[in-house]
């Protein structure tokens, strides 16, 4: 009797929740039908308009999915915050190719799939906006987070929309008031200025050989690679953001690889009070926590 109970206890939980995601396409692209979970409060009101973290996976352009273990825990995490969580699918342009994202990689095809993420995202982004009373988001109030390719993609969507994208016109209603990225950076820092910069939180390792903390070539290439290419990662872009007396919340781990793309689970109170204070509150932080890794 009390394991019948506990299976109507699991599926009256199970109905539940599974009542608080709802699976949109967002675009068609060839074969490719992009998507992108929902995840409301349970306890959200028809009249509710809602900031939300609209969210981007890694796995270097060829992996990874919108929901993997981890992004669905980050997103059940940010509905007991009073937030709407929203995780994409994007174009994996090099899942089932021969090369990586790594040294093998034409910089000119490797600029492309930073591009197309960045468009990827801004369509998601575009589409949460035109249907924002049926998602019940405030479009004034879209955080953008990403991880590892994630990350570059939407950094590329947030700080080099007009780098990457010849026609910005019809992405001018979607606006970003926040980034979270995870071991992400950036092609050019030129595009931060006074007029795109908002409040951001960086994640990163200063042994990360993949995507470099300061000014390095993606993976360490040499000069003499198909896949030479030159990016800013997370301490040249705090300190742009620095400069800008912009907000910004840099955690540095010194000895830390690229295993700084996880999802800092037991930071994410810190991240969303630092989102509190610099986008609601309007008071200008700077930040840099420096962590030693142990063995």
């Amino acid at each position: 009797m009390k394991y019948k109970f506990l299976i109507v206890v699991f599926c009256i939980s199970a109905l539940v929740f599974s009542q608080n995601k709802v699976t949109y396409t967002y675009a068609i692209k060839g074969l490719d039908s992009l998507k992108l979970d929902v995840y409301k409060p349970n306890d959200i009101k028809k009249t509710d308009r809602l900031p939300v973290i609209l969210w981007m996976h890694g796995g270097g352009f060829a992996g990874g999915n919108r929901d993997n273990p981890d992004e669905v825990k980050m997103m059940q995490y940010l509905t007991k915050q009073g937030y709407i969580g929203i995780s994409i699918s994007y174009r994996l342009l090099l899942k089932n190719l021969k090369i990586s994202s790594g040294c093998d990689c034409p910089k000119i095809f490797k600029l492309d799939i930073f591009r197309q993420a960045a468009v990827d995202y801004l369509d998601a982004a575009k589409y949460i906006v035109n249907n924002k009373d049926e998602l019940q988001i405030d479009p004034a109030k879209i955080i953008a987070g990403g991880s590892s390719a994630g990350a570059e993609g939407i950094l590329g969507a947030v700080y080099q929309k007009d780098f990457f994208i010849e026609d910005v016109s019809k992405f001018k209603d979607v606006n970003f008031v926040g980034v979270i990225s995870l071991a992400g950076a950036l092609v050019n820092l030129d595009y931060i200025s006074k007029d795109n910069a908002v409040p951001t939180v960086l994640f990163h390792g200063t042994d990360d050989r993949l995507v470099p903390i300061g000014k390095a070539p993606h993976h360490y290439c040499t000069t003499d690679r198909l896949g030479y290419l030159i990016l800013n990662g997370s301490e040249e872009i705090a300190n742009k953001l620095n400069d800008l007396s912009t907000p910004y919340y840099f955690y540095k781990v010194i000895g830390g690889g690229h295993e700084l793309c996880q999802i800092p689970f037991k930071e994410l109170d810190t991240v969303l009070d630092f989102f509190n204070q610099t986008i609601y509150e309007g008071t200008i932080i700077q930040t840099k926590k420096v962590i030693i890794k142990h063995d």
